[in-house]
């Protein structure tokens, strides 16, 4: 199995989703990568003020700044690809946002631009602490919010929506190190990009950002020929997770909870009925963001929860 490097350089990087943009490196499954992101918005040099204006990897970038695409040799629909984050070591600076859009929650909050708040981390990776300007300090748990591969349909695609088929800006806490995501393949090559950096979030991001950050990270990419349900699905530290999105809340936890029972239905070898009920003792919805333009849910499987 081959190792290798990619940073985020012009010619590796990409704002967008689409299934037309040429492969920046092909691997083969089995595959490790260590790959090097900037933050979501790009940032060449840290920012040392709230309003301090520094350079980016695009002058008008219209989403997240992510490496890829990514080929991966033998990958076409139908199949999962798997990708199983070995390591995540944050930069060592970071920041969060609050109240710096108009969105719904933050009207419906009262926040206006007078609230607008800008955090400047310093990241102790070896610690495993940020601290920002005003001496606040938090406990870090590095990953990914972005790990997708482009939607089927032709055309540029936004970054900001997770999706059912693709996976994408998932900004699920869950996913540390240790953890393997599995995203239904949308192309041929699966086209995989990732990046927008977390070293911290807690569930529901809810001001909009985390604590965004440039990120090494260590992945093995693999595939999967007959997953166990078609959506995206993980294994972490934390357990079984599945994956909902939607503009309806509701809808978003019926679809977590629904592709959460297909899969306790193969694991426990019960009816689906049964696997409800189950559920319901071991189950835990949890609403992983608020912040990309339509809700997600995860529902968590603890390891062990079922004897």
């Amino acid at each position: 199995m081959a190792e290798h490097i990619l940073d985020s350089v012009p010619g590796t990087v990409s704002d967008v989703f689409s299934r037309e943009l040429p492969p920046v490196l092909t691997v083969d499954p089995g595959d490790t990568l260590t790959v090097h992101t900037l933050d979501c918005a790009g940032h060449l040099e840290r920012r040392r003020t709230a309003d301090e204006s520094v350079p980016r990897m695009f002058d008008e970038r219209r989403g997240h700044c992510l490496v890829g695409p990514i080929a991966v040799r033998g990958a076409e629909p139908g199949m999962a690809l798997s990708v199983r984050l070995e390591s995540l070591r944050p930069d060592e600076w970071g920041f969060t946002a609050a109240a710096t859009s108009d969105t719904p929650l933050a009207r419906r909050l009262g926040m206006t631009a007078e609230d607008a708040e800008w955090l400047l981390w310093d990241l102790d990776a070896d610690k495993g602490t940020g601290t920002d300007q005003y001496g606040h300090t938090v406990s870090l748990a590095p990953f990914l919010g972005v790990i997708g591969t482009p939607p089927d349909e032709p055309g540029e695609h936004s970054t900001t929506p997770p999706r059912t088929f693709g996976g994408g800006n998932i900004d699920c806490r869950e996913l540390v190190a240790g953890s393997t995501l599995f995203l239904p393949v949308t192309a041929p090559g699966a086209l995989l990009s990732v990046g927008d950096g977390h070293a911290a979030q807690g569930d529901g991001e809810v001001s909009g950002t985390a604590v965004e950050c440039g990120m090494t990270t260590r992945l093995t990419v693999g595939l999967e020929p007959s997953p166990p349900i078609p959506t995206p699905h993980a294994v972490t530290p934390a357990g079984r997770i599945t994956f909902g999105f939607d503009a309806d809340l509701n809808e978003a936890s019926a679809r977590a909870l629904d592709a959460m029972l297909t899969w306790m239905t193969l694991l426990y070898g019960v009816k689906r009925g049964t696997a409800l009920a189950l559920a319901s003792t071991t189950v835990d919805l949890r609403v992983t963001q608020v912040a990309n333009q339509v809700w997600g849910v995860h529902a968590v499987l603890p390891d062990g929860a079922i004897r």
